[in-house]
């Protein structure tokens, strides 16, 4: 939800919906809950106003103007564990002025004084909860309403914010209703238990590349992985080698997204990596064995009973990939991976994305890792490098930094892994120097969040379009 919509929401609940006035229709309000739920909070202010805070209280909860007030200074001095008592209260709301808005002594009194128990704060407070949340749903429903008419933004901006705030409106009805600690306890001793049951092997999805999964444990669930390159390195092939094994070997729901290259052309890059058949040389020849052509229709067999999800949708903006890949999360609640060809393709068109590069390239990769946390599915996206790698001599030349990625300081800040892939004889100052360089290829582990940082040896078959793992040189260095 945008800082503009959730705030015309809130001006909305705090003056009332004009269409519900209009239609005659009164608010969902409890006026007699609030004010008890507020004297409770005189009565036990420890007990009270941390069950309120834990269970997502916020001053939107109250209909009426003047109880908002009171929650909002009872809050205060809840946090700064100065007493609520009448006296001080009144000289509080007298020096912000506001005394006379909640109906003077008397009004202030009419709490104090109100006869309750905090023996029903739960029954008043799911009272409280239900009358806001109804609330607001109908001032969201206003709200999209309204924007359908007279906004000029998007038509898929529209669509996000309004599916972004009926979101809202359910993880508000949840919270605080599943939490507990035992519970994260129990959850965390799963997965101790799966990390010794599992003897080294990693405790999210495997990549295929062992090294890999060994520095990052699996591809887990939340996190946002980049891995950047310069063009020509082969990134769209090591992610599809990604997809294809969680796709076709782990037979996982996958989801990819490719601004930059048609699905079919992604269709045939699997089909001759799964097949290991070569394209150039399928050319030449103009026939294929019938040992090629079984695993070439095997591989069409497999990929066709894949659920494997390809979107080419190309300049994809945030907003239209979130709501995209929500409504595949529906119809797949096992998806497990969503990858993204390429993060610069993308685009946001908020207004103040409009202005900045920089800060569009910012709203992308912050929208990216919250869909990650919000979906609970690991995110591959692949990201472009500036020219850098091309200005480093002598045995450094080619060799990528986190610095090198365009736009590179929100990206940093959102991956929780970022990793860096070169292949050294595309540098190469000869022949002889290529060719002793080879197909070899290098992913630098540039940051890993949740544990080591490290270099992941491959090579490149640029027939087949594959990555596969290799052995380091002795000249290379382990990290």
């Amino acid at each position: 939800m945008t800082d503009n919509f959730q705030e015309t929401i809130d001006l909305h609940a705090a003056s009332g919906s004009k269409s519900a006035r209009a239609s005659g229709n009164i608010m969902p309000q409890a006026p007699g809950v609030e004010k008890s739920l507020l004297s409770m909070m005189v009565i036990d202010p420890t007990n009270i106003i941390s069950q309120c805070i834990s269970e997502g209280m916020s001053g939107d909860y109250f209909y009426i103007p003047a109880h908002r007030i009171l929650w909002d200074i009872f809050r205060s001095r809840y946090d700064k564990s100065i007493p609520i008592d009448a006296v001080s209260v009144a000289q509080e709301l007298n020096d912000r002025k506001q005394l006379e808005a909640i109906g003077g002594h008397a009004g202030m009194m009419d709490v104090f004084a109100f006869a309750t128990t905090t023996a029903l704060f739960k029954s008043h407070f799911e009272t409280l909860k239900e009358k806001y949340i109804r609330r607001a749903i109908i001032l969201t429903a206003n709200k999209a309403t309204d924007s359908a008419f007279t906004s000029e933004a998007e038509v898929e901006q529209l669509l996000d914010e309004t599916e972004q705030a009926v979101l809202q409106i359910r993880a508000t009805a949840a919270k605080g209703e599943n939490w507990s600690m035992t519970q994260d306890i129990t959850e965390a001793m799963a997965n101790v238990e799966r990390m010794l049951s599992s003897k080294g092997e990693p405790l999210g999805l495997s990549s295929s590349f062992p090294r890999l999964d060994e520095c990052i444990n699996g591809l887990k669930s939340g996190e946002l992985f980049v891995i950047a390159a310069r063009p020509a390195m082969g990134k769209t092939s090591f992610l599809l080698n990604i997809v294809e094994h969680i796709a076709l070997d782990l037979k996982k729901p996958v989801l990819m997204f490719s601004c930059e290259m048609p699905s079919v052309q992604l269709v045939e890059r699997l089909l001759y990596a799964r097949s290991r058949l070569s394209r150039q040389s399928i050319k030449n020849k103009g026939t294929m064995s019938i040992d090629d052509m079984q695993h070439f229709k095997q591989s069409m067999l497999e990929l066709a009973g894949s659920k494997l999800i390809l979107d080419d949708t190309a300049a994809i903006s945030i907003t239209e990939l979130r709501a995209k890949a929500r409504r595949v999360m529906k119809d797949h609640p096992d998806l497990g991976f969503i990858g993204i060809d390429y993060l610069q393709l993308m685009r946001s068109h908020t207004k103040q994305a409009q202005n900045s590069r920089e800060r569009e390239i910012a709203e992308i990769s912050g929208g990216l890792k919250s869909l990650a946390k919000e979906l609970r599915v690991p995110i591959v996206v692949l990201a472009q490098l500036n020219r850098g790698p091309e200005s480093r001599a002598g045995k450094n030349k080619g060799t990528p930094m986190m610095s090198d990625l365009r736009e590179s300081g929100a990206i940093e800040q959102d991956a929780d892994m970022i990793g860096l892939l070169y292949r050294s004889a595309y540098y190469a100052e000869d022949e002889e120097e290529r060719a002793t360089l080879g197909s070899e290829a290098t992913l630098v582990l540039a940051k890993n969040r949740n544990g080591p940082t490290g270099t992941i040896h491959l090579s490149f078959h640029a027939e087949l379009m594959k990555f596969v793992p290799r052995e380091p040189r002795a000249d290379e260095e382990e990290e």
